[in-house]
């Protein structure tokens, strides 16, 4: 069993701390039983928080470790928003014509909160040296794209074929011998980034939109589809 150094963990030693006050001073026992019972104190509470803690990946690649912390960064970020959204949403959807946008919208919402557990899986998944993109892997990831194709049109449409030339692109680096995850975690970043742009667009649109207006009603319907189609693409990828 490996033993976690407290000292490492600010919190577990605070509460320690507080447990050997309190101790001494409220339940009056001696300092000297009080010191060996806040050592363990502060050796569980480090124990417990290193266990709530994702466990640590070693990619052997810094840039590649700089990307994935900034996705995880930006993917906070756009929970916030989501929520900031949803919010307004509940309160200026109200009229039962318009409850079918609500529900889409609050589900895109919900769906947001995905976005960190879906970033930390595909970092365990490119951990390591020799967890690099197979062919098979991708050209499933491929076959994925090609098939949602067929189902789209418009911005959706372009966006997958976007997807589609950079998963031809990794697929070319993996038969080069080259590590192709750089190009995979860039894809996740400007997935997240169009991600943030579509659903700002969609937050300003539900302000300024004329609510009662059958055909505004349908342009952020559009808005709210483009962002289903970002989460189906960031499925792709992880």
């Amino acid at each position: 069993m490996k033993i976690v150094n407290p000292l490492n963990y600010p919190l577990a030693v605070l509460f320690a701390c507080i447990c050997l006050v309190f101790g001494a001073r409220a339940i009056k026992l001696s300092p000297w039983l009080m010191l060996p019972i806040t050592g363990a104190i502060s050796f569980v509470g480090a124990d417990y928080l290193a266990k709530k803690e994702p466990p640590k990946v070693n990619l052997n690649n810094p840039i590649l470790e700089q990307e994935l912390n900034n996705a995880k960064i930006q993917a906070k970020l756009l929970i916030s928003k989501a929520e900031h959204l949803r919010i307004e949403a509940q309160k200026l959807l109200q009229h039962s014509s318009q409850m079918e946008l609500l529900t889409a919208v609050e589900y895109t919402c919900q769906r947001t909160l995905e976005l960190p557990e879906k970033i930390n899986h595909l970092t365990q998944k490119l951990a390591g040296g020799d967890s690099l993109l197979s062919r098979e892997e991708l050209n499933k990831q491929l076959q994925q794209v090609k098939s949602q194709q067929k189902n789209s049109k418009g911005r959706a449409l372009i966006q997958l074929q976007q997807l589609e030339n950079t998963l031809k692109n990794n697929l070319q680096l993996v038969e080069e011998g080259q590590d192709a995850r750089e190009a995979q975690v860039f894809s996740i970043v400007t997935i997240i980034t169009e991600f943030a742009g579509v659903l700002q667009q969609l937050q300003n649109k539900l302000r300024s939109a004329n609510l009662d207006n059958s055909e505004e009603i349908q342009e952020l319907k559009d808005l709210n589809n483009e962002l289903n189609n970002f989460q189906e693409s960031m499925d792709v990828l992880v």
